[in-house]
Parts: structure tokens; C-alpha cells; sequence
């Protein structure tokens, strides 16, 4: 079978303008799928086009390769056009399509929680300001006069090896108890005073059940005239029933600070057992006259 150069040529002429004409009109991304595998795959048209070129004499084949890559390149960006063009309408469809309720509620993102401790401090400290008391700091690296001293525990004091102390190079220390704070909050204060002081306190303590290198403390203190232990036994029972929820038994035991005297254990019976949860006394006066205050 003889081939002409002309009815290749006119072939890929039909090709070029059917195929514009057929992408153009095409809705979906499949039916363009379809469309380029019958032009272009390899049992497509242009295929079949050029494998008729084997019959055409060595001087023709190069004018007809030449139709067949413009009319392939052509094809090519009317497809890559195509293609842009129904995925731009197919998100602008899927935009339409959706809509946004405004009184629906936000989707909740969880913060996390309080951590244990923080949230007992945090309790703690709102009872005892809805008692009166003021929230006061002091720092946690602390001197040998404010954390020793000034609360009657001088360098020569047996109370001194109740306490296992870290200390710094040049003299100071780290806090082995939140007590300090009253000494320097007195310095600079007036009675009355009423103030609860939170912090971490350090002690060289071996780590067991109930001892920590590293721990917390609360510590209340109340200066004024006509103040008694009873005013403190009331105080600390009123504190432990909000702090449980309940009225609990509660028990005093005679205990010994160097910075207060008398000096008590607070016990709380929980499960039928007894707790020790707290210490408590009635400022030193050695401590009060440090101070500047008259006992």
C-alpha cells in the first residue's frame, strides 16, 4: 500500500484541530484522561500517524516529523490548560459547596493541666486569703542570719542538726525552710501583719517516701496585740476543714522549734490513721526582738 506525504500531512492537520476542539469541550478531569491516552498514549493517534512514516522515502520523514512534534506539542499545552482549568472550577465548586455554621461552637484544643503540687498550693492559698492573709515571697537562696539566725537557730544551736543544708560557695545557702520570709517580711513591716508564704525549700535529705531533696512549705505568720493559741489552734482547723471538705479529727502534740514557743505537731486523722500534716507555734520572742518588736 503506497502512502502520500500529503495524506499524513492531512491527518495531523485533522488531528490538531479535532483534538482542540474535543479538550475544549471536555467537563471532567477523567474525560481529559481519556482524551489524552486516545492522542497521545501509545496506541494512540498520533502513534498510528507516525508509524505510517516507515512508507514514506528517507527525504519526506524528516518534514513530517516536524508537523507531528508541533501538532504533539500543541496538544500538550491545550491539555496542560485544560487540566488547570477544571481543577481552578473543581475547588471553586467544593468552595461553594461548603458552608460555615457561625453558631456552631469552636473545636476545644485542651491546655493541659495544673500540676499536683501547683494545684494544692494554689487552694491552699486561697483559703488563707479569704481568711485575711496576704501572699509574700522571699528568695530561695537565702543567708545564714535570715534562715538560721534571726529565727533563734545561732552557729553553736543543736537545733542546727535537725537540718542538713546546702551550702554556697562565699557563705550563703539554699533555704531549708520558707520561715525566713517572715523574718524579712517583719523588717520591713508594721503589725498587724497576716501573710502565708508558698516556695520550695532544700535539705540533704536521703529520698524515701516522705522526704525530698527539694520540697514545699506554706508558712503563715500573724503578729498583733491580744493574739493567743487559741487564736491559732482556730485558724489552722478552720484551714484543714476547707482543705479536706469535711471535719476531720484533729489532734496537738506538744513539739519543739527554736523559732517558736510553745511549739505543736498537727495530726489529722484520715482512714483511721493518724497524719502528721503541719507544725505550728507562737513566735520566739527572741525572734520578735530581733526585729525590733516588743513581745
Amino acid at each position: 500500500m503506497t502512502v502520500q506525504l500529503s495524506d499524513i500531512e492531512t491527518q495531523l492537520e485533522t488531528l490538531g484541530q479535532e483534538s482542540k476542539s474535543a479538550i475544549a469541550t471536555a467537563n471532567t478531569l477523567e474525560q481529559l484522561e481519556q482524551l489524552r491516552v486516545g492522542y497521545l498514549g501509545k496506541k494512540g493517534q498520533l502513534s498510528q500517524i507516525l508509524g505510517m512514516m516507515g512508507k514514506l522515502s528517507p527525504d519526506q520523514r524528516p518534514k513530517v516529523g516536524a508537523i507531528a512534534n508541533t501538532v504533539k506539542e500543541a496538544l500538550q499545552a491545550d491539555l496542560e490548560d485544560k487540566r488547570a482549568a477544571l481543577q481552578t472550577a473543581q475547588i471553586q465548586a467544593k468552595l461553594a459547596s461548603e458552608t460555615i455554621d457561625v453558631t456552631m461552637p469552636g473545636i476545644f484544643r485542651p491546655q493541659g493541666r495544673v500540676h499536683p503540687l501547683n494545684a494544692v498550693i494554689d487552694r491552699a492559698l486561697d483559703i488563707f486569703v479569704g481568711l485575711g492573709y496576704t501572699v509574700a515571697n522571699g528568695p530561695e537562696m537565702e543567708t545564714d542570719y535570715y534562715n538560721f539566725e534571726a529565727l533563734n537557730t545561732p552557729p553553736d544551736h543543736p537545733a542546727r542538726d535537725m537540718q542538713d543544708t546546702f551550702y554556697l560557695p562565699g557563705g550563703d545557702l539554699l533555704r531549708t525552710q520558707t520561715s525566713s520570709v517572715q523574718i524579712r517580711y517583719m523588717e520591713q513591716h508594721k503589725p498587724p501583719i497576716r501573710i502565708v508564704s508558698p516556695g520550695r525549700v532544700y535539705r540533704r535529705d536521703t529520698v524515701d517516701a516522705t522526704h525530698a531533696a527539694v520540697f514545699h512549705q506554706i508558712e503563715l505568720l500573724a503578729i498583733d496585740e491580744g493574739l493567743t493559741f487559741t487564736d491559732l489552734k482556730g485558724t489552722i482547723k478552720e484551714f484543714l476543714r476547707q482543705m479536706f471538705g469535711q471535719d476531720l479529727p484533729i489532734r496537738f502534740r506538744t513539739s519543739y522549734f527554736p523559732f517558736t514557743e510553745p511549739s505543736a505537731e498537727v495530726d489529722l486523722q484520715w482512714n483511721g490513721k493518724w497524719l502528721e500534716v503541719l507544725g505550728c507555734g507562737t513566735v520566739d520572742p527572741n525572734v520578735l526582738k530581733g526585729v525590733g518588736l516588743d513581745p
